[in-house]
């Protein structure tokens, strides 16, 4: 228990008071959680313990939102970020059901935005996909509507593209196997990858071949 004697501002980060009881300093509380606080109040221990409680959930909170603003983030990445920095089970589940609440966290979305931005700069196959969002955590049925509308043969193709042109000067045994191995390391099958280097050796040499042909 003790009596507030004094609300300072704090000087390197102006979000966050002192709190002084009995004058001295007790404890430091986020801006928005010593709004109902004033001079001359007095506090029991329990409500002390209550507002530590709610200025750790409020550091979590802001830790979690700038790990997500970096990057679109799934619940339980968010959940593992909060973990290393060691902050308590209650606390972290609160914060993300938070989040979630607001949409700052979501599964749903955050699958999409994955499989769209892989599909747009780092193309891959549905079953590399499946493996990279269940290692974020996100739920199988989740994954199986995301990856849903994939093109596997558009996909290989384009992540292709690039590493044809730099290859295509190569005899074509050299070229397939280094196309080939390239896309079997983004997940693509067989079948994909032997149409793909196959197409691509034809649009890239094509010309070439049948010169060599009628020569």
């Amino acid at each position: 228990m003790g009596k507030i004697t004094a609300l300072t501002r704090q000087k390197r980060n102006p979000d966050r008071v002192n709190v002084y009881l009995d004058d001295e300093f007790a404890f430091g509380l986020a801006a928005i959680a010593a709004v109902s606080l004033r001079v001359g109040q007095t506090l029991s221990s329990a409500e002390i313990e209550r507002l530590k409680e709610t200025d750790l959930e409020e550091k979590a909170k802001n830790v979690a939102i700038g790990y997500i603003e970096y990057r679109p983030r799934s619940i339980a990445e968010t959940r593992q970020h909060l973990q290393k920095k060691e902050y308590p089970d209650d606390v972290i589940e609160r914060v993300v059901q938070r989040l979630a609440d607001v949409e700052l966290l979501n599964d749903v979305a955050f699958a999409r935005y994955w499989v769209e931005q892989r599909e747009t700069f780092k193309p891959r196959s549905k079953m590399a996909l499946q493996m990279e969002l269940r290692k974020k955590g996100i739920d199988r049925a989740l994954i199986e509507t995301a990856v849903a509308e994939v093109d596997e043969l558009a996909a290989a193709t384009q992540a292709a593209h690039a590493k044809a042109r730099r290859w295509h000067s190569l005899p074509k045994l050299e070229f397939r196997k280094k196309l080939a191995g390239f896309l079997q390391r983004r997940g693509f099958s067989y079948d994909i990858v032997r149409e793909v280097t196959e197409a691509l050796w034809e649009e890239l040499n094509g010309d070439a071949s049948e010169a060599d042909n009628h020569f």
